[in-house]
């Protein structure tokens, strides 16, 4: 499927002196997509250092002098998206998975999530998936912060940051993924979860939505939890932040 996006945030500032933001809203070509066109929109990006992080994310690092009451960033392109199965395989530029291991504040196990689970790796991670969909209310792991939540609702993030915490629990390398959903005709920015397997490589699991990732989805970035893959971060934090998504698929 051929998807056409158009990503805004718009940020309200404090006018401080200086400002850096740290972009992560490039997607990079993957065996369940094939980027064809991707630009992104913001003073000062010409002069931003440019970087693959240590997620093999690419990044954008950019520092503004005197920045104004308001910053609109906008990215747009056009991706194939391909439907894998939730499959992605193994990427270039990957940490070792064995990385993935590693709790963090916002990835903490729930042992009664993972009562009972049993069985082969693929079918364990099914079965997690559909226990964290199926809960309901808040969790632990949900963060309060304006800019982790770029990263997808609070609701969504909870939910992504159960399953990667339940998956580590197991010994299963986990991370979290940001990106956007073409949801029934809806565009949103969304986060999802990867788990390690020898034999495939990372593959996708949505437990917000409860099926693995297909052609709706394009990923963007992924990380230990949804502070080392959100879309945009700057220092000093903006006062707010809202963006838009629009998706049309040709």
């Amino acid at each position: 499927m051929k998807l056409t996006v158009t990503h805004t945030l718009t940020l309200a500032l404090a006018s401080p002196p200086r400002a850096v933001a740290h972009l992560l809203l490039t997607p990079l070509s993957t065996p369940q997509q094939r980027v064809e066109r991707w630009s992104i929109d913001m003073p000062g990006l010409a002069q931003a250092a440019v970087f693959r992080d240590g997620f093999g994310n690419r990044a954008h690092l950019v520092s503004q002098h005197k920045p104004g009451d308001t910053l609109v960033v906008t990215a747009t392109g056009s991706i194939e998206t391909i439907d894998k199965a939730g499959v992605l395989g193994r990427l270039d530029y990957d940490p070792p998975p064995a990385m993935y291991l590693r709790s963090t504040a916002l990835t903490l196990p729930d042992e009664t999530l993972l009562a009972g689970i049993d069985g082969g790796r693929i079918a364990m991670l099914h079965e997690l998936m559909d226990r964290v969909h199926d809960r309901t209310g808040p969790t632990q792991t949900q963060s309060a912060d304006s800019q982790e939540q770029s990263a997808g609702t609070s609701d969504v993030a909870a939910l992504t940051h159960a399953f990667v915490a339940g998956a580590r629990a197991l010994d299963i390398p986990a991370r979290y993924v940001t990106g956007y959903v073409f949801d029934e005709g809806e565009a949103s920015v969304h986060a999802w979860a990867e788990a390690w397997d020898e034999g495939l490589g990372w593959i996708g699991f949505d437990p917000t939505l409860n099926f693995c990732p297909s052609d709706t989805h394009i990923r963007l970035a992924s990380g230990l939890d949804a502070t080392g893959a959100t879309p945009l971060r700057m220092v000093p934090a903006p006062a707010d932040i809202t963006q838009s998504v629009e998706i049309i698929a040709a």
